[in-house]
């Protein structure tokens, strides 16, 4: 991802003194390998808004989700890692990695963190980690653990519908707000924030992109297993994808291609509405016996009144 409509925040007031000092709970790279895709809900009432008074969370939404671009990253292992130095006061292991959906609602009832850490801090404070790999919890019930321990690894546990880490802090078994401690029930409430190192906040990105022959399913763009490092000259198509996050009504998503004889297409489609995650793919058919050999250029481009927001690239090779 390119921060383009971002908020620097890293000159956020320090902690208070007695606050924990927290470190993000993924060996990741935001912004690279990873994203944050939900933020706590400032609003009180049914609606949901993040800390910026952005649209970056849902209602109700307790806590800071981490995540990763595809299954594909989760199976390939990410460690789930301890903001802070604590002891751990529960867990839980063993439940299925899949996405949440009607039809396994009842199976996560009473276990929506799914496989899970707490961890205990000083004066109150209290750390969870929610949704992490079957089998991978690392650490048992007593441990004291250091900043930057392995408690497992990101998984799709419980009720979640994407691979992510799911951060819940508090105090005195009230939600706090790493990135703004002031008053939760309001957005832009000035208060401090928790993390040693603010992370920038990013409205919206690009996660992922492909080729494909054919417009691939959205759940082969999750887990990312839809693209094509290589075609052949015969393929019936040639179709680039995107997935992407925080999109807003009248974003426009634009998708070019450019191959060995020059740009084979662009296309601009704009979003009829804000979706959390959501995927678009545009693509051409083969009208003669082959494509041209080569390498062939993707670019995906985020572009919000005007202005562009992310940028991401794909190459494919037809051979």
């Amino acid at each position: 991802m390119r921060p383009g409509l971002t908020l620097l925040l890293s000159l956020a007031a320090l902690p208070a003194a007695g606050d924990p000092v927290l470190d993000l709970p993924i060996d990741c790279t935001l912004g690279a390998s990873c994203h944050i895709q939900q933020y706590v809900d400032r609003d009180p009432g049914k609606g949901a808004r993040d800390f910026t008074c952005g649209g970056l969370s849902y209602d109700g939404h307790k806590g800071t989700d981490f995540a990763l671009p595809t299954l594909a990253h989760m199976r390939a292992g990410v460690d789930v890692q301890a903001s802070a130095p604590g002891i751990v006061t529960g867990l839980r292991d063993g439940v299925e990695d899949r996405v949440y959906g009607p039809d396994n609602a009842a199976a996560v009832e009473g276990r929506e963190c799914g496989n899970g850490v707490v961890l205990r801090h000083e004066d109150g404070w209290e750390t969870q980690y929610c949704h992490l790999k079957k089998g991978s919890v690392r650490v048992r019930k007593g441990d004291r653990v250091e900043r930057g321990a392995i408690l497992g690894q990101v998984g799709i546990s419980g009720k979640a519908q994407f691979p992510h880490v799911h951060l819940s802090v508090r105090h005195n078994g009230a939600v706090v707000d790493p990135f703004d401690t002031g008053d939760t029930a309001q957005c832009n409430a000035s208060g401090g924030s928790l993390w040693r190192e603010t992370p920038i906040y990013e409205a919206s990105g690009l996660i992922d992109a492909g080729f494909a022959d054919a417009v691939p399913e959205y759940a082969q763009v999750q887990d990312g297993t839809a693209t094509r490092a290589s075609l052949p000259g015969d393929a019936g198509a040639l179709v680039f994808f995107v997935l992407a996050f925080g999109g807003q009504k009248g974003d426009i998503l634009r998708l070019t291609v450019e191959g060995p004889g020059g740009q084979l297409m662009q296309q601009d489609m704009t979003l009829d509405r804000a979706q959390a995650q959501f995927f678009r793919a545009a693509g051409r058919r083969l009208k003669g016996p082959s494509w041209p050999a080569g390498t062939y250029e993707g670019t995906a481009s985020l572009l919000r009144k005007g202005v562009e927001v992310d940028r991401t690239l794909a190459t494919v090779s037809v051979e």
